[in-house]
């Protein structure tokens, strides 16, 4: 960490400017890196699973400096491809690119039909668990076994990720069929794990296929509508932000917001004055 000072000290930084950047490393080194000193060996995983934390977890504005003060400390050593992009600062008081539970519906069936089985099982795994892309790679044989996933924070915090008994025995089929007992599930044609960046590109390749608008076709759209579909079904908020994982009931809260098409189905359906 003192070598970072230094290296901001030198590019003429503020002393506020400074302790902002370092708290941001120290951020995230208290969760994935706890000496922070080597990135070359740190999985670009965990740089966007902390990515991901700090969206759900802080206001953009926040997220955002975390992300300029860790970018910084990626420059000064040498790892600039590893860089994370801003999130939008701006405040909507609707949900924005969710895809809807029809959507979804026939954007599985399509993958069914056509037998891409791995696709299918990555979006049902996103759609009926909630987790994170980040949390999906991480899946095991032996999790779908045990109908549940637990995963433990390097602050020590807790987290349950079940899997439904539908798509639990509906998954223990598929992997029987590829005599997969044990390992990671979502593997690519090279028998590799499945890389956070290429299951998100991908997805968009099979929206275009499949006439699914590709701006509602991303993993976290699948657990904003996870969230969406509990409440609907399950007005419980807090037994909601416990299954997300979420710090704060109050980042639980946006899934209490419509989306702007429900904004406008309700508005014209209830003003008629």
């Amino acid at each position: 960490m003192l070598d970072f000072q230094k290296y901001l000290h030198l590019r003429g930084r503020s002393e506020n400017t400074i302790a902002a950047y370092t708290q941001s490393v120290s951020c995230y080194s208290s969760r994935y890196e706890p000496d922070a000193v080597s990135f070359l060996k740190t999985d670009e995983n965990d740089l966007l699973a902390w990515k991901v934390f700090l969206i759900d977890n802080y206001r953009p504005g926040t997220v955002n400096i975390r992300l300029r003060g860790m970018n910084c400390y990626l420059e000064s050593v040498g790892r600039e491809d590893r860089k994370l992009s801003f999130v939008r600062t701006d405040h909507r008081p609707y949900l924005e690119h969710v895809i809807t539970e029809a959507e979804y519906r026939y954007f599985v069936k399509r993958l069914k039909e056509d037998g891409n089985h791995v696709w299918y099982f990555v979006v049902r795994f996103l759609a009926l668990t909630g987790a994170r892309i980040s949390e999906l790679v991480r899946i095991k044989a032996e999790h779908v076994r045990a109908g549940h996933l637990d995963l433990y924070s390097k602050g020590g915090r807790y987290r349950r990720i079940y899997i439904p008994k539908t798509l639990q025995e509906e998954a223990a089929e598929w992997l029987a069929g590829k005599e997969l007992t044990s390992g990671f599930i979502f593997l690519n044609r090279s028998g590799k794990r499945l890389s956070v960046r290429g299951i998100s590109s991908h997805l968009k390749v099979l929206a275009v296929r499949y006439d699914v608008d590709p701006k509602i076709v991303y993993p976290h759209s699948f657990r904003h509508m996870f969230a969406k579909c509990f409440l609907e079904r399950c007005n419980d908020i807090s037994f909601l932000a416990d299954l997300l994982g979420h710090e704060s009931i109050e980042t639980t809260r946006i899934y209490l917001r419509k989306t702007s098409t429900e904004q406008r189905e309700i508005v014209d359906r209830v003003i008629d004055w």
